[in-house]
């Protein structure tokens, strides 16, 4: 599979002195933040995800940064960016999990799952793949024997 590297896109940023005045920045897409509270002290969870991310999609991804925050805020975002007729920028802000939204913390595996699902839907993910397929048909298993159990019990029917 041949690798591109992403290149960055010029962004228009108004200064904060003076709002009339706008300044390209170089962004680098697709961009993942990691926001974290510090006070709960989760920085090291947020660098270890930084890190599989980095290590598992290399190039595909033009930055991972991690953004300091209190208040037990946990939130993993992606940005896509696509460069639209007129040559400018637009791009798309999907947050990929939330602590508060989603309970808890995700797993590496579930978090990699969410972030080639829409960087590169055809990529696999070899072991990790493998893992979430056992998982989910485990799931299913049981939900079908739940229903049986069901299905069988003259009482709850």
């Amino acid at each position: 599979m041949a690798e591109s590297t992403p290149t960055p896109l010029p962004l228009i940023a108004s200064t904060p002195n003076n709002t009339d005045k706008v300044e390209p920045v170089n962004v680098h897409l697709p961009r993942i933040s990691i926001q974290f509270c510090t006070q709960c002290r989760w920085m090291l969870r947020a660098a270890y995800f930084a890190q599989e991310l980095l290590s598992t999609f290399n190039t595909d991804l033009g930055e991972v940064a991690l953004v300091p925050k209190t208040g037990g805020v946990f939130t993993v975002t992606l940005w896509q960016g696509t460069l639209n007729r007129e040559g400018e920028v637009t791009t798309q802000e999907l947050i990929l999990w939330d602590r508060k939204r989603d309970g808890g913390f995700p797993e590496v595996k579930a978090l990699k799952s969410l972030v080639r699902n829409v960087i590169a839907p055809g990529r696999d993910l070899g072991h990790t793949d493998r893992a979430l397929k056992k998982q989910q048909q485990g799931e299913q298993e049981k939900k079908e024997e739940e229903s049986k159990d069901k299905a069988g019990c003259e009482d709850c029917q």
